[in-house]
């Protein structure tokens, strides 16, 4: 197969951390021709979409002391083509949030695809699943939540929970999330600077205890989870991503969490979001990440895995 992937510039890619590149490895494994390309380098023509691709060749990492080690040169890009994307048989699309109008107008671009070129995850998905109000719709999945940008429904619901974590709708990585607690004297400040002084909505949930023992990554391949991993806030940081320093730990998928992925399976099918990650504390989904879901470099080295190869595997099928 011919697979194009749709990447921020490759040279700023961690290749021990960024699922990007564990699935090219994969592809590459299972003797697939892999190319890369850009969200500013896609075009319509003539109806079609197409790509600047750039046929690359990576020199796969290795695990040494439990660490993921990289040559310095770890890639390599072979040729360089301006093809139209339906001489693919699939395309990844796995530009790193946050979803821009850029990002947007990408995503129109790949409406373009012919329908015989396999687009993970489908462009209308990207665009219908925002990934804090997307969980929102599976209510016996989540916290108890409000989205709002009214700084006194936002100060009342605190008073009323006593402790929440504040969520801009369209950051990542930990990014703006924010711990209120009812009676702080800054807490109409961080509403007001939150919500641009009342202009933007933002996520308001309640505090889960159980964030303490860490903030589960699951990844689902086609509605089914396929491995996880355990992200624990580390000193005093109340946060467990891994880009705010979030400890990470082997952990297991519990009945809980397989009824909860069962619950969301019929409606990501549906909406063409093959490959996602979801975020769930204390038995609690609090996002559904679409983008360019990562964990799979963590997973694979704490439980002797290879994520990517099912992936891949799995789209060889499709």
């Amino acid at each position: 197969m011919n697979i194009v992937f749709i990447i921020d510039p490759i040279e700023r890619l961690d290749p021990g951390h960024d699922t990007s590149v564990a699935l090219i490895e994969a592809a590459q494994r299972r003797g697939h021709q892999v190319w890369i390309t850009e969200a500013s380098l896609l075009s319509v023509v003539a109806g079609q979409a197409w790509g600047l691709l750039r046929q690359v060749q990576l020199t796969p990492v290795q695990l040494v002391d439990g660490h993921w080690v990289a040559t310095e040169f770890w890639y390599e890009i072979d040729r360089v083509e301006q093809l139209p994307l339906d001489t693919m048989d699939a395309v990844f699309m796995r530009t790193d949030p946050p979803v821009s109008v850029p990002y947007l107008y990408a995503t129109y671009i790949l409406d373009y695809v012919g329908a015989q070129t396999l687009v993970v995850n489908a462009p209308r998905g990207l665009r219908q699943a925002n990934e804090k109000m997307y969980a929102l719709q599976f209510t016996e999945a989540i916290p108890e939540t409000i989205v709002s940008q009214n700084k006194t429904l936002i100060r009342d619901t605190v008073e009323q929970w006593g402790r929440a974590v504040l969520k801009p709708l369209g950051g990542k990585a930990g990014e703006g999330i924010l711990f209120l607690q009812a009676g702080d004297r800054n807490l109409n400040s961080m509403v007001e600077i939150s919500t641009r002084q009342g202009q933007e909505p933002v996520m308001i949930q309640t505090y889960l205890p159980a964030a303490s023992q860490g903030d589960k990554r699951i990844v689902l391949l086609d509605g089914e989870p396929i491995g996880a991993v355990n992200r624990i806030p580390t000193g005093s940081e109340f946060r467990g991503n891994m880009a705010v320093g979030g400890r990470v730990a082997a952990t297991e998928i519990t009945d809980r969490e397989r009824h909860i992925c069962r619950q969301l399976a019929p409606t990501l099918q549906r909406d063409g979001l093959y490959l996602v990650g979801i975020d769930v504390i204390g038995g609690y989904l609090t996002e559904v990440n679409v983008t360019s879901p990562t964990g799979i470099r963590e997973i694979d080295r704490l439980n002797q895995t290879c994520l990517g190869d099912q992936v891949i595997a799995w789209l060889e099928t499709r």
